[in-house]
């Protein structure tokens, strides 16, 4: 008899109810129970888990790893899939694998050259992918002489923090003064570049920012599955043009992504992402996570979650091609349910499981909730 699965899913994004919705659905019938930790007691990935733990706060990233070797060892989890305190985490593979867990994760030298922006480009750069223009910026004065050599070669500047992730503190720079027109309809990501210049001026302390011009669409994010052996299993690329959606195997954008993951050993799940620079297609960003609409890959056929963890139990799947490409969709938002009963706030030094177990939801496909549907 084939064994269950153990998996955990650590203060992971909403969207991956469905990353763990595919895992239960896998093409090989195999049991799996899904276990996931958060700091928010009214995350979804605690109510869609088999089991579930909130997180204490204030852990420095060795007192992670302390925290997480633990939840391993008491929860028998066979693949952990981390995202926060990656780097720290994978650094610790060889005490992983000696509590019989396997990390979804690459190994540490490749986290490093992708969690600075400026290391990643010069990195990529140097391996023949090509990149926009950028200035790292720490002051007023830098920011300025930025933006203006940005705009003499007829660029909108746009920037963003050297480190992160989701589009955090991603901003256009405009030179219309602030007025009222800026306070009426949604809020966007367009700021005044005299605020900006005022607010440097005013801080104690500097900033690390990436300045570069705004990339035009098409986005196309490529997810790959790389092996240990450091070559790809899996590659397609999601297309992004506003609203619509789609999927693409052209070479121009799946090329760079796989000497990227090849290159630097981006093992497992990673997620690639290009913009267009004029005519020509190039890096904007590395995850080296699975980026959080991996399941769309859904439409084309191919369960990546599974195929990922399979590789992580050391049960290579081989080169996997989609048997078909999803036709063009949208992304919309949809209703998820939450534990019954919310659950206060913990203490940090409290140990011990700190939410019962829960029973297996109902099987619910991501088409019905919603994240991918047909145009």
């Amino acid at each position: 008899m084939v064994s269950r699965v153990r998996v955990w899913l650590n203060r992971t994004y909403a969207e991956n109810v469905f990353f763990m919705d595919q895992l239960r659905r896998n093409p090989s019938d195999r049991a799996v129970e899904i276990h996931a930790t958060h700091g928010d007691a009214d995350s979804p990935v605690l109510a869609a888990a088999d089991t579930a733990d909130l997180e204490p706060e204030g852990l420095s990233p060795a007192g992670y790893v302390e925290y997480a070797l633990a939840q391993c060892r008491r929860r028998g989890i066979d693949v952990f899939v981390p995202r926060l305190h990656q780097s720290a985490i994978v650094a610790h593979r060889a005490e992983f694998e000696a509590v019989g867990t396997a990390l979804l994760a690459p190994p540490p030298e490749a986290v490093a050259v992708f969690q600075d922006k400026v290391i990643a480009y010069e990195a990529v750069q140097a391996v023949g992918v090509p990149v926009p223009p950028w200035w790292r910026v720490r002051d007023a004065d830098e920011l300025v002489a930025a933006v203006e050599e940005l705009e003499a070669g007829g660029y909108k500047a746009c920037f963003k923090p050297a480190s992160g992730a989701g589009g955090v503190g991603f901003r256009v720079i405009t030179r219309a003064p602030f007025s009222l027109t800026h306070l009426s309809g949604f809020p966007t990501p367009y700021v005044q570049l005299d605020l900006v210049v005022e607010a440097l001026r005013r801080a104690e302390e500097p900033v690390d920012w990436l300045v570069m011009p705004r990339l035009e669409q098409p986005e196309v994010s490529v997810d790959c599955l790389t092996g240990p052996d450091n070559r790809v299993r899996l590659a397609i690329g999601r297309i992004k043009n506003g609203r619509r959606r789609g999927f693409t195997l052209q070479e121009q954008w799946l090329e760079p992504a796989r000497l990227i993951a090849e290159g630097f050993g981006l093992h497992y799940l990673s997620n690639i992402q290009f913009r267009m620079f004029g005519e020509t297609p190039v890096l904007m960003d590395v995850n080296t996570r699975p980026a959080g609409g991996l399941h769309q890959l859904s439409l084309c056929g191919v369960n990546v979650p599974w195929l990922a963890v399979q590789l992580a139990l050391g049960e290579d799947p081989g080169e996997v091609a989609p048997p078909f490409l999803g036709q063009d969709y949208t992304v919309v938002s949809g209703p998820r349910p939450l534990r019954a009963v919310s659950i206060p706030q913990q203490r940090a030094e409290v140990e011990g499981p700190l939410l019962p177990a829960l029973p297996t939801p109902p099987a619910v496909d991501p088409l019905e909730t919603a994240q991918a549907l047909p145009l």
